[in-house]
């Protein structure tokens, strides 16, 4: 997929272009050179830090910018079709002027400063630190003893060089202060390797809530080096559910956790090491443990289904999806690419999904435009208690 970037990023520079002919070929050539050379620059980026041919931070420091000027890019590709569109089609009604109004160049230089300022403002957006959005979530199989139960959620943190030490400081306190009875992170805890990065995430070890702090992998995990950040994990105290679940007595009641391992197992680029996931494994624990309610921390919601199908699952927790980054494209583009799923809460059989927006943010795409980094509070209701 990398290979075909650069290629489509220079078609899709003389597509967006093509109006600037009528100022002379060389000045074209030059616009569109620079312009596929910054649309392919993640790509660039992702192979550096894959084949560690620059360091971890200086990759993540130049992720930013490079991810704003591809955002800026490819909306105005988007735009550029939209114009194009409308100049055949007046073209095919007997009105030539059209196009030639819609190919002025100053046009697509308007549309491309707007866009910039516009993307520019949701990179902004997409660093600052998370807000503390706290819902209930209605649950019909969640015993009554279990109602009120208060979990925080802090999905795709991403710590790195850009969500720094201080930031996930700033996560930390901000989740305590909550006064969570339980504290889960569904995946994508980090970015980078142990080495240089394992101090952004120390002040993990400072979360508390009465019963328990509860992690499980997302893809990233693996991108990462799953096995030497496990250690890290093991190290500040939290437990790492990948393919595994844990029954707690909480109010009387048996309440499992499980996490479930990712599907970025085993993938090519992968440094190695990890669990493929394996959600039948982790229902006949729930099983053989007695749970009277489960909720499994599920990093991807795209496969819901295939966890409902486990009937011992009653709640999921996900992340991955940041809530969608930018309304409009989080229903058009990120939900179908997630079967459906990008956040909130979604009922999947008797299962209950919920999808974080997520505290944090990839370096490579920070752009947040009316979907704001969250750390969720869930307050658990028990419709059996109601009736």
């Amino acid at each position: 997929m990398l290979n075909l970037l650069a290629p489509i990023a220079l078609l899709a520079a003389l597509w967006l272009w093509h109006p600037l002919l009528a100022t002379g070929k060389r000045y074209y050539a030059a616009v569109v050179v620079v312009t596929a050379l910054l649309g392919a620059m993640p790509a660039l980026l992702i192979w550096a830090a894959r084949n560690t041919a620059v360091s971890y931070t200086t990759v993540a420091y130049l992720q930013v910018p490079a991810g704003w000027l591809f955002a800026s890019i490819a909306a105005a590709w988007l735009l550029a079709l939209l114009r194009d569109g409308l100049a055949l089609l007046g073209k095919m009604l007997g009105a030539p002027g059209l196009a030639r109004h819609l190919w002025q160049p100053h046009y697509t230089l308007l549309a491309m400063s707007v866009l910039l300022l516009v993307c520019g403002h949701g990179a902004i957006q997409g660093l600052r630190l998370p807000e503390v959005r706290e819902q209930e979530l209605a649950l019909a199989k969640l015993p009554p003893e279990l109602d009120g139960l208060r979990i925080a959620v802090i999905a795709d943190l991403h710590a790195s060089p850009i969500n720094n030490a201080f930031y996930v400081r700033e996560v930390v306190s901000r989740t305590n202060a909550t006064k969570p009875d339980l504290i889960v992170l569904p995946g994508d805890l980090i970015d980078g390797d142990v080495a240089t990065q394992a101090v952004n995430i120390a002040a993990l070890a400072d979360l508390s809530a009465p019963h328990g702090v509860w992690a499980a992998p997302g893809n990233h995990e693996y991108y990462s080096g799953y096995d030497a950040w496990a250690k890290v994990f093991a190290g500040l105290g939290l437990p790492y559910l990948a393919n595994q679940a844990h029954t707690i007595t909480v109010r009387g009641k048996r309440l499992t956790l499980s996490g479930v391992g990712d599907p970025a197992y085993a993938q090519s680029h992968n440094p190695g090491g990890g669990v493929p996931p394996d959600i039948a494994s982790v229902a006949r624990q729930a099983q053989t443990q007695q749970s009277q309610f489960h909720i499994l921390l599920g990093h991807q919601p795209k496969l819901a289904r295939e966890y409902a199908a486990q009937h011992s699952v009653h709640l999921q927790i996900a992340g991955h999806t940041h809530g969608g980054h930018i309304r409009g494209f989080d229903r058009w583009v990120v939900a179908p690419a997630n079967n459906g799923f990008v956040r909130g809460r979604y009922d999947v059989g008797d299962m209950v999904l919920f999808v974080s927006s997520g505290a944090g943010l990839w370096a490579g795409f920070t752009l947040r435009l009316g979907v704001p980094a969250a750390i969720d509070v869930l307050v658990l209701r028990s419709q059996q208690s109601s009736e």
